[in-house]
């Protein structure tokens, strides 16, 4: 029964039974991340990447939270393995891991560059060279994403897709912050602080999903 946190089970297993079969390669790093509990994308969240990257067709990748390279390797996959992937992990086991995929395939290090360090010290750095991306996506640790938003919304180019994973908190942003456990009320606030900055800028428009764990989707005007 696939796991769904927002929809009930049975809609859920057939949501993502419409999503086509992984290739080989993917689906052995899905299998392999799994049984080492390492968090990944839903099939449900696979789904929608693909279909943003195919629709927006984007010349530019920046992703913030590699963990094992496995939504990094999706999107290289759906992007014909053309468009230059940067994304930036600190974890030195996950860092290793991405070494390990990288050195072993060749089409992966062709477009794929890890940026080794602390998000938010590289989204600033990024953010003063004036880089700009046509897609983003993040999946990263959920406190700091108010801490990114200005970068991320300052690299983003016009007419870019800023693409967020696990807004919802297993469904809890929607309930008051004093329904929360105390330990995940910091978490809930700046969620929510997130969410309401996205949809708060006069420069973006955003929709939230009930994809996997919430996700939410914001287009930069041109």
């Amino acid at each position: 029964m696939i796991d769904s946190l927002l929809v009930q089970p049975h809609i859920a297993e057939y949501v993502s039974s419409l999503v086509p079969d992984l290739p080989d390669r993917l689906s052995t790093m899905e299998s392999r991340a799994k049984q080492e509990e390492v968090p990944i994308i839903r099939k449900e969240a696979q789904g929608l990447l693909r279909f943003l990257l195919e629709w927006q067709q984007p010349e530019s990748i920046l992703e913030i939270g590699t963990a094992v390279g496995f939504s990094a390797s999706l999107m290289a996959h759906y992007t014909g393995y053309r468009v230059p992937i940067e994304t930036i992990e600190k974890v030195p086991a996950r860092i290793a891991a991405v070494h390990a995929l990288l050195a072993e395939w060749e089409d992966l290090r062709s477009c794929i560059t890890l940026l080794e360090g602390d998000a938010a010290d590289w989204c600033e750095r990024l953010s003063a060279e004036g880089r700009q991306y046509d897609f983003i996506f993040l999946d990263a640790a959920k406190a700091q994403y108010p801490v990114y938003l200005p970068h991320l919304r300052k690299m983003l180019a016009p007419g870019g897709i800023l693409v967020t994973d696990n807004v919802l908190q297993e469904g809890s942003l929607a309930d008051s912050k004093f329904t929360v456990p105390r330990r995940d009320r910091t978490i809930h606030m700046r969620m929510r602080e997130y969410v309401d900055a996205l949809f708060g800028d006069s420069d973006l428009t955003s929709v939230l999903l009930p994809v996997g764990d919430g996700m939410t989707i914001s287009r930069k005007a041109k």
